[in-house]
């Protein structure tokens, strides 16, 4: 794989999953993670991600509170968002991660509806602080700068208390044999502790997400009530997920 080819496949796989490891991206391109850390800098200087320590971050998810920063596929996530907004009703009380579909999920709640939102995630707690009618609730730890989510021991001892009616959880790999993934750790005992104390579980996803896996499990296909993405239901590519008993949309 040559150097524009690998950097443009590296960038893509920000765009879909806001995060990057080296040891990662060397396997999935065969090379070593020497050229990998060369490609992340050099991509770091043109201001095109934010290199740490083990991989690089999306600039578009990490300053997502500011204004002007591009969202990867916003159309589709918009779409995402307005069938989300169609599953909440009025008196529900909702458990929800962070992310850019959930941000937009937040926008497109109905104006009358009134319900309780419950999230550890600050920029979303801050995107349904404008709705004039739910009662927005941010469970508080330490926070995962990655993702801007509150992650920890209080936080799961906080969600363990709730008997919600829905969980929203934004994807970061889903899998019909495998279920619902994430490449963070910590995050993944917050939605694992999501799912639990939740009714019902919507996962909602780019279908770019579609039968990808990452390396930490959140929850099985038999969790999840509802597979949300811009594809129509009847999408071939759903046909494994219906398999499984999830509702897609």
């Amino acid at each position: 794989m040559l150097k524009p080819e690998r950097q443009a496949f590296i960038l893509h796989q920000l765009d879909l999953h806001n995060k990057v490891l080296c040891s990662t991206l060397s396997e999935e391109m065969s090379v070593s993670e020497d050229t990998v850390r060369r490609d992340l800098q050099e991509l770091s200087d043109e201001g095109l991600l934010i290199k740490v320590h083990g991989g690089a971050l999306s600039r578009s998810f990490h300053y997502i509170s500011q204004s002007g920063q591009p969202v990867y596929a916003l159309p589709a996530k918009r779409k995402i968002a307005e069938k989300t907004a169609g599953l909440i009703r009025s008196g529900m009380v909702v458990l929800t991660t962070g992310g850019t579909t959930i941000q937009e999920l937040a926008m497109a709640i109905p104006i009358d509806l009134q319900a309780t939102f419950i999230t550890s995630s600050i920029p979303a707690a801050l995107a349904y602080s404008h709705h004039p009618c739910i009662e927005v609730i941010l469970i508080g730890d330490r926070i995962s700068k990655p993702s801007k989510l509150c992650v920890g021991g209080e936080v799961i001892s906080k969600i363990r208390d709730i008997r919600a009616d829905l969980c929203v959880l934004g994807v970061n790999g889903i899998d019909a044999s495998l279920g619902m993934t994430d490449s963070d750790w910590d995050v993944v005992q917050v939605k694992k502790a999501m799912v639990e104390a939740a009714r019902k579980t919507i996962c909602v996803s780019i279908s770019e997400k579609l039968n990808s896996r990452q390396h930490y499990k959140v929850c099985g296909a038999e969790s999840i009530d509802t597979l949300v993405t811009e594809l129509s239901s009847d999408d071939a590519r759903f046909g494994p997920y219906v398999a499984m008993g999830i509702n897609v949309l």
